[in-house]
């Protein structure tokens, strides 16, 4: 088992580290992938089960990860977005890896760097990019868009009861001025809010805007159908997501092949897919890392196997 303290986690805390892992199923001389390096802690677990011919690729499109970097030889730093990850592994010779793994969670980083703007707990600039040497900010976005294209992200990307409020709230907002900090953006839509859950509702705000701006799902959605190419057959894809789209669009991927979750079935009925399932149901977090690790709670670890020629039926 992994300890946390061999791997240095001052960044960012992973979650379920050892079961994601043990699901990659790491043979010590492949190649593997972590898409999302943040402070490293997945990709210093992958490494320690390498041996001197295995290597690691790890990408991140936040510059401030590249600080977290690891002196080896095994390993290299991608600064990129892992929705172009078969590019990269063209311009750095791979034709197929032996493992990818994904942790789609933000990092304590970005929550805990109040000037990053993705929290509401401070008065900052109005962020939120992954980004941040390129695009368009949160406060640009919410500029740009009108109230009918606020309420169509919140709808997309939160289950908040009245969207349409929160939206209108917003909007009138805007015409007295700019909603350019985090503080700003609060008072805009309290009043819009159940006071009774208006820390839960307020993270769903933040997180549509964060989610739209830097277009996480299309993100996903991207790297998801590039995974059949990227691996080889028997390679593994473990994902950790944090929100239910994000789950939801994996899961239905791991299933039929596709983040609509289409099935395409064989005569006898049975869904094709060049994925076997591996995890049946998501993998949570147990009581005590949740203790050690709060959020850690909303954490749920699937991984697939891919396949060639394969028909697999599965129920989830």
């Amino acid at each position: 088992m992994i300890q946390r303290e061999e791997i240095g986690l001052p960044y960012h805390v992973p979650a379920l580290l050892n079961e994601s892992i043990e699901l990659l199923s790491i043979q010590p001389g492949g190649i593997y992938i972590d898409v999302t390096f943040g402070g490293g802690g997945h990709s210093r677990a992958i490494l320690k089960e390498l041996n001197e011919n295995g290597r690691l690729f790890s990408f991140d499109r936040d510059m401030d990860a590249y600080e977290n970097r690891i002196d080896d030889e095994r390993f290299t730093f991608v600064h990129g977005n892992f929705r172009h990850i078969l590019n990269f592994m063209r311009y750095y010779g791979l034709e197929k890896v032996d493992g990818i793994l994904a942790d789609f969670g933000v990092s304590f980083h970005h929550f805990d760097t109040p000037e990053r703007g993705f929290s509401f707990r401070a008065d900052t600039p109005l962020d939120m990019r992954m980004n941040q040497q390129s695009g368009r900010t949160a406060a640009q976005l919410i500029s740009e868009t009108d109230e009918q294209g606020i309420l169509d992200i919140l709808r997309s990307y939160t289950d908040l009861k009245k969207p349409g409020l929160v939206a209108k709230s917003l909007a009138a907002a805007k015409e007295n001025g700019p909603i350019a900090t985090t503080g700003t953006l609060v008072e805009s839509v309290r009043g819009a809010l159940d006071p009774r859950q208006e820390k839960k509702e307020l993270a769903q705000v933040f997180q549509a805007i964060r989610i739209a701006l830097n277009q996480e799902n299309e993100d996903l959605r991207l790297f998801l159908a590039s995974c059949e190419q990227a691996l080889r057959p028997g390679g593994r894809l473990v994902t950790l997501t944090y929100h239910s789209m994000e789950d939801r669009m994996v899961k239905n991927f791991m299933k039929t092949g596709n983040v609509e979750g289409k099935e395409e079935k064989d005569f006898y009925g049975r869904v094709r897919s060049p994925w076997k399932m591996i995890t049946r149901k998501p993998i949570e977090a147990t009581s005590e890392e949740v203790a050690i690790n709060p959020r850690s709670r909303s954490a749920k670890l699937r991984a697939a196997e891919r396949v060639v020629g394969e028909v697999v039926s599965c129920e989830l």
